[in-house]
C-alpha cells in the first residue's frame, strides 16, 4: 500500500498505529516527485526540516520513533532521503542504518544527531549513513546536502 499524495499535502505524520495528514497548503504547487522520510522524536525538528525541504519541493513523512519507521515502510518506501536522529525513545539510529540502507538502497541517509561526536560521525559513516549532521543544523547545511546528492 503505498500513500496516496493529495496535491496540497507536504506533510505525513507516521505514529504507529496510522498515518495521520498533519499540514495541508492552500498553495498551488506541483506535486513533489522526492520525498524524504523525517525519523525524530522531536516534533519541532520534524516541523522545521519538513518546511525547508518544501523549499526544495521535497515531500517529508515523519516518523517519531523506530516503530513507526516500521510502519512508514510499509506505505511507502519511496524516499530519495531519509534525515535520522540518533536518540529515539524506543532505540539508536545507528543501530538502524544498515535496515535502512537494506530496505532503502536508493536512498540517501543522512544522520542527523545533537549528539554531535567524532565516534558517533565514524560510527555512523562506517554503518553506511552518506551525510553526518549536528544539531542544530542550519537551513543551508540542509540545501547543500541536498544539492550534493542531486549532482
Amino acid at each position: 500500500m503505498q500513500i496516496l499524495w493529495p496535491e496540497n499535502c507536504h506533510y505525513f505524520y507516521v505514529s504507529n498505529s496510522n498515518v495521520i495528514n498533519e499540514y495541508n497548503s492552500d498553495m498551488k504547487v506541483p506535486l513533489p516527485k522526492l520525498k524524504a522520510l523525517i525519523v525524530d522524536d522531536e516534533t519541532d525538528i520534524c516541523y522545521l526540516l519538513g518546511s525547508i525541504l518544501k523549499q526544495k519541493n521535497i515531500l517529508s513523512v515523519f516518523a517519531g520513533s523506530l516503530s513507526a519507521v516500521d510502519k512508514a515502510l510499509e506505505i511507502e518506501q519511496d524516499f530519495s532521503f531519509v534525515f535520522l536522529d540518533n536518540h529515539l525513545s524506543d532505540g539508536l539510529g545507528l543501530t538502524y542504518i544498515n535496515r535502512l540502507k537494506t530496505e532503502l538502497p536508493e536512498s540517501c541517509l543522512i544522520m542527523i544527531t545533537a549528539h554531535d561526536t567524532n565516534s558517533n560521525r565514524e560510527k555512523a559513516m562506517r554503518q553506511g549513513a552518506d551525510f553526518f549532521l549536528g544539531k542544530p543544523f542550519s537551513k543551508d547545511a540542509i540545501f547543500k546536502t541536498i544539492d550534493a546528492v542531486k549532482r
